[in-house]
């Protein structure tokens, strides 16, 4: 799980590993397929999903939260091809207060 840790601590040196390892464990197998292991900012369906799926059930926002916290992150790591799935959660989580809750 440190290449994950990795990933998130390049945008977030301090984050925590306990909920970097919740994330991994909430993401399971999805995790072993690239396609889905990697979040398309370009794609209005896969941004959806993130929000009703993460955010709004895992997280508890409302949708005009997390909305905008995905338009953060998604300008945060504009410069990634490859976005990561677990540093785009715990990103969305850490703009908005919530990574106390993956944990």
């Amino acid at each position: 799980m440190s290449e994950y840790l990795e990933g998130v601590r390049a945008y977030v040196p301090d984050a925590a590993p306990e909920s970097v390892d919740a994330i991994v464990k909430y993401l399971g197998i999805a995790l072993r397929n690239r396609d889905s292991s990697l979040v398309s900012c370009s794609d209005p369906k896969e941004l959806a999903r993130v929000r009703d799926n993460f955010c709004k059930k895992k997280l508890g926002l409302e949708k005009a939260v997390a909305d905008k916290a995905i338009q953060d992150v998604c300008a945060q790591m504009a410069g990634e091809h490859n976005k990561h799935r677990v540093t785009f959660y715990y990103l969305v989580a850490e703009k908005t207060g919530t990574v106390s809750k993956l944990a």
